[in-house]
């Protein structure tokens, strides 16, 4: 079955780029429908093309591409089978990245430095793209770029699932490794119940990915520290906070993340720290000499199947974080 049809009007069909095929499947398989049959090639100067092989007409299309890398390539194949939908007669276009690409430019921090978060959801909304769809996106704000409806879904209940099953929550604190997830620790804290701590960090403005860690405000010691972010690029800025949490008296650090992006070292940074587990979700594609012993990695294809449900059928996105509608 190749799309889901509601009597008279609705049409659910499911469409993705070549970024990461097998997260496409996996939220397809949990939908119930097949991947919608597209035609990506690459012509010899690098030009993408895109054709669906069956009509598009009139249907309600999800087009879910991960931005990873060649990020640019891949947004842009995403931009092109967005363009190619409007042009088909699609009747809603919803597009779904489960990685924002870009969206640590999100604000000028110094003089003549672009927004680039803003470019990607402008890019988006003039292909015709109706809606976004994004987990943890690198701050709220960027939900404010789009002109248009944006489900921001959250990967916090995975990873507090797997998590809950593990830990003495007694002795366990949960850590933000800067003050820009501060909000995010409260709501792990409040949702397990343990206290929270946070760690304050300078960063060099004028070398990209250096952090200097500063202090470490909480109750650490002697104690399980749960350090979460939204993503792990370089691993620089955790592999120091777990080396502030364990001088404090950290009796043991774990990691949980949403987006691995991994680029180097972070591998080797994570494998020779004293973390003594990450725990990330399958936002992004990770070959396998990105994989290493002290790695989990939990599908998030139920979540975005789910969300994909909510948002075709006109459900509430949001009681499937808050509990209700």
């Amino acid at each position: 079955m190749t799309s889901i049809k509601q009597p008279g009007e609705k049409e659910l069909m499911f469409f993705s780029g070549r970024a990461y095929p097998e997260l496409a499947q996996e939220v397809a398989e949990n939908l119930g429908v097949s991947l919608t049959p597209t035609k990506l090639i690459d012509f010899a100067n690098g030009e993408i093309y895109a054709r669906y092989l069956e009509s598009v007409r009139g249907c309600d299309a999800f087009v879910i591409q991960s931005h990873t890398g060649p990020i640019n390539k891949w947004i842009m194949e995403q931009l092109i089978m967005v363009d190619a939908l409007k042009r088909a007669s699609a009747k809603r276009i919803t597009v779904v990245m489960p990685f924002f690409g870009y969206a640590r430019q999100d604000k000028k921090g110094r003089g003549r430095e672009p927004i680039t978060a803003r470019l990607m959801a402008d890019l988006f909304k003039t292909a015709g793209a109706d809606r976004l769809m994004s987990i943890d996106l690198h701050t709220s704000q960027i939900q404010g770029f789009f002109d248009g409806p944006v489900d921001h879904l959250f990967a916090m209940p995975v990873l507090e699932n797997y998590l809950k099953n593990k830990l003495d929550l007694a002795n366990t604190t949960i850590v933000s490794p800067d003050t820009g997830r501060v909000r995010l620790s409260e709501r792990w804290a409040d949702t397990l119940g343990t206290p929270m701590a946070f760690i304050h960090k300078r960063r060099d403005l004028d070398v990209a990915n250096s952090v200097k860690v500063s202090e470490v405000v909480g109750r650490v010691r002697g104690r399980t520290c749960v350090l979460i972010d939204d993503m792990i690029d370089t691993a620089g800025t955790i592999c120091k906070a777990a080396d502030a949490l364990f001088e404090q008296g950290a009796s043991d650090v774990i990691v949980a993340a949403t987006h691995a992006v991994f680029s180097d070292p972070a591998v080797d940074r994570l494998k020779n720290s004293n973390i003594s587990e990450v725990i990330v979700t399958n936002t992004l594609p990770l070959p396998e000499e990105q994989r290493f012993d002290k790695l989990t990695v939990l599908s998030i294809a139920p979540l975005i199947a789910r969300a994909i449900t909510e948002v075709f059928s006109d459900g509430s996105v949001t009681s499937m974080f808050e509990g209700d509608s």
